[in-house]
């Protein structure tokens, strides 16, 4: 297999991701986008902006070449998880365009480099901070498939909607009630398991 295949199967799988993620953000109002659903405060924007941020971070600081945009909530001085919320002065088209940009940037990165090209990654322990652009593109389709698991989860708990894909929500096929009689079964399942 060429560089060139293997970098188009990757980047096809982080692609799928990418979408995906999006994807979970359709028709949605921007109270519903930002809703903190768990404890965490994990909400839909703020999935994309962390998704966005680290990215941004993995396939372009670690090989010398940088965004090129502020991030200013990845500053030192930013307060915690800042990089996790979207606030009201940004929006959902500003996340969203903001991540695509950093698509763009990424694929260059990419496109620009062979598979075992050497990068740093400054906030990995130094042991293992020396990479390749094969383990990082590995590490960042890992990375965004399982925020894009994390948005399945929290739209779910919005208005339902599940799935992988628009066009294929990998679902087992049901109505309402046989949802209803599905879930009320792992719960006497789980119950019994539980000794209740």
């Amino acid at each position: 297999m060429t560089d060139t295949n293997q970098k188009a199967d990757l980047l096809h799988y982080l692609q799928a991701g990418r979408e995906a993620l999006l994807w979970k953000l359709d028709g949605l109002t921007e109270y519903d986008l930002r809703r903190p659903l768990v404890p965490s405060g994990t909400n839909l924007l703020g999935l994309v902006k962390h998704v966005a941020s680290v990215e941004a971070g993995y396939l372009g600081d670690t090989f010398g070449r940088p965004f090129g945009e502020s991030l200013p909530w990845l500053d030192d001085d930013a307060e915690p998880n800042a990089d996790m919320w979207a606030t009201a002065a940004e929006p959902r088209e500003w996340v969203i365009a903001l991540y695509r940009r950093v698509w763009a940037h990424s694929d260059a990165t990419v496109d620009a480099l062979a598979l075992d090209a050497i990068g740093h990654v400054a906030w990995w322990p130094a042991d293992r901070s020396a990479v390749t652009l094969h383990k990082i593109l590995v590490h960042m389709t890992v990375e965004t498939h399982r925020h894009a698991g994390h948005a399945d989860l929290v739209r779910e708990l919005i208005d339902g909607s599940t799935g992988l894909r628009q066009d294929n929500d990998n679902m087992a096929e049901g109505d309402a009630a046989w949802w209803q009689g599905y879930r009320d079964k792992l719960e006497a399942t789980a119950r019994q398991a539980g000794g209740n």
